[in-house]
C-alpha cells in the first residue's frame, strides 16, 4: 500500500470494473432509495434486462424485510461469483478514480473513489477517529444487512464521505488534469450523467498530501477553535450504517482471525466516494418530523415547559415552525444547549412519545409536512435547513447529529453503483 497514506485512512484500492458492458444498464442507484416506490425498481428491471448489471449484485432496502430475502440474498452472491468467474471484472490496482456526476439540476459534483480502514472509523458518539459518523447510527438496522454482507465475495459502495476542505486542496485540482478516462456515460432512470479517470502516481501522491494538510493540530484550531481536539477528516454524508455494517462484518471476523493477519483482511476496508463538503453541487436539504396520534396544542404546552423560556413566535434562538388542523406558528427556544434546532426538538420528542404515545415520522418537503400536519390528531414541525458549514463544527462540539438531520440531495442524484471490490 502507499504509506503516505497510512495515516490518512484513506488507501487507493483493488477497484473492480467491467470489462465491457452497457454502462448504462451495469450502474442502478443506491440500494436504499425509492424504498416506498416498487415502480422505479420495475422500471430499472426492464431497463436492464437480461444484461449484466449491478442490479443484479444488490438488495433493494425495499426487499430487506421480504419473507424471501434469505434468497434473494443467496441468488446476489451466486451472481457475484458468476461475475468473477466469468471474467465480467477488470481490476485496476492500487487506483483512486476521480469522477463528475451530471446531476438532474445539471450541477456537476466531483467525487473521488478509493477504500478507508474500518480500524479508523467508529459509530460511537463522541468518538475521537479519524472517519465518524454524522448522525446517531440505528443499532438494530444493523444486523439485517450484516446478512446481505457477511458472505458475498464483491463489495459495491453507495457511501458518502465528507471532508472540509474548503480551500478546495484535495478533489479540485484534479478536474482537467491528464488522467485515463474510465468511462463517460448516461445514468438510468434520469440520474444525470457520470464520467470517471483512473488517477496518475503524482496525482495520488497529491491527494494524499492535501488529506494530511486536512487533519493537522493548526487546521483543527483554525476551523473549529479547539486546540489540542482528535482530528476529524471524514464525515459520513450518506450510507452511515452501509459502512457500520462493513465495520461490523470486519469485528465479527477480528474474534476468528489472528491478530497477526488482521491487516491483510480485505473485509477489513471499504469502498467509498470522497466528496468537498465545500462543493457547489452539493445540498443539503432539511428532514422534518409529523408526530401522529396526539393532542397537538397539549403536545406544544408540554414543548414549552420541556424549555423553560420558550415562547410562541419568531425569536432568538432555535425557531420551528408547526401545523396542526386549522393553525400554523413558530415557537422559539431561547439559549439552546445545541448547535441545531432538530437536536432540540428531538431531544424533546423521544421522550414526549415515549411518556404519551404518538407515532413521529421524517418528512422530506414543506407541503407534504404541512399536509399531514394538519390531519386532525397530528401536528407537523418544519426545521430550518442545516448550513452545510455547520456540519464538521457541530459533530466536533457535539458528537453526532440526531438521526434524520438532513438529506444531501435528491434520491435520483444519490450514488449509482459502478466500481466494485473484492472482500474476501
Amino acid at each position: 500500500m502507499n504509506e503516505k497514506f497510512k495515516a490518512l485512512g484513506f488507501y487507493p484500492a483493488d477497484i473492480l470494473l467491467p470489462k465491457d458492458a452497457d454502462m448504462t444498464k451495469w450502474a442502478v442507484v443506491a440500494c436504499d432509495q425509492f424504498t416506498s416506490q416498487p415502480e422505479y425498481w420495475q422500471a430499472v428491471e426492464e431497463t436492464v434486462g437480461g444484461a449484466s448489471s449491478t442490479l443484479r449484485l444488490i438488495l433493494p432496502e425495499a426487499k430487506l424485510n421480504d419473507p424471501e430475502v434469505d434468497s434473494c440474498i443467496a441468488g446476489i452472491n451466486e451472481s457475484m461469483g458468476a461475475y468473477l468467474d466469468q471474467g465480467v471484472f477488470k481490476t485496476l490496482p492500487e487506483s483512486l478514480i476521480y469522477i463528475e456526476r451530471t446531476q438532474s439540476d445539471g450541477r456537476v459534483r466531483r467525487g473521488l473513489i478509493g477504500m478507508v480502514d474500518l480500524e479508523q472509523y467508529d459509530f460511537t458518539p463522541g468518538s475521537g477517529a479519524l472517519i465518524r459518523a454524522t448522525e446517531g447510527t440505528v443499532l438494530s438496522r444493523i444486523p439485517p444487512r450484516v446478512r446481505v454482507r457477511q458472505d458475498a465475495p464483491i463489495e459495491l459502495p453507495h457511501v458518502m464521505l465528507l471532508i472540509d476542505d474548503p480551500e478546495r486542496t484535495v478533489i479540485e485540482p484534479l478536474a482537467g488534469g491528464d488522467m485515463e478516462k474510465l468511462y463517460d456515460f448516461d445514468l438510468q432512470q434520469g440520474g444525470g450523467h457520470l464520467t470517471g479517470w483512473r488517477l496518475a502516481a503524482a496525482q495520488t501522491d497529491a491527494v494524499a498530501d492535501a488529506l494530511a494538510g486536512l487533519c493537522t493540530e493548526a487546521e483543527m484550531e483554525k476551523k473549529y477553535g479547539m486546540k489540542g481536539a482528535a482530528p476529524l477528516l471524514f464525515a459520513v454524508g450518506d450510507g452511515n450504517h452501509s459502512l457500520a455494517t462493513a465495520k461490523q462484518c470486519y469485528e465479527n471476523l477480528k474474534k476468528v482471525t489472528p491478530e497477526s493477519e488482521w491487516a491483510a483482511l480485505p473485509a477489513r476496508y471499504a469502498l467509498v466516494e470522497v466528496v468537498n463538503n465545500h462543493d457547489g453541487a452539493l445540498t443539503f436539504e432539511p428532514i422534518h418530523r409529523c408526530v401522529f396520534g396526539v393532542e397537538p396544542e397539549a403536545l406544544l404546552e408540554a414543548f414549552k415547559a420541556y424549555y423553560p423560556g420558550a415562547c410562541e413566535g419568531r425569536g432568538e434562538g432555535h425557531t420551528i415552525a408547526y401545523t396542526y388542523a386549522g393553525h400554523t406558528g413558530f415557537v422559539t427556544v431561547p439559549r439552546p444547549k445545541v448547535q441545531l434546532a432538530v437536536g432540540t426538538l428531538q431531544a424533546f420528542l423521544d421522550g414526549y412519545v415515549k411518556d404519551h404515545g404518538g407515532e413521529i415520522d421524517y418528512i422530506h418537503g414543506d407541503e407534504v409536512t404541512d399536509e399531514l400536519g394538519s390531519k386532525p390528531g397530528n401536528i407537523g414541525f418544519k426545521l430550518p435547513a442545516m448550513g452545510k458549514e455547520q456540519l464538521f463544527k457541530t459533530v466536533m462540539a457535539d458528537g453526532v447529529l440526531p438521526r434524520k438531520t438532513f438529506s444531501m440531495g435528491h434520491a435520483q442524484d444519490k450514488r449509482y453503483y459502478v466500481e466494485a471490490r473484492k472482500i474476501k
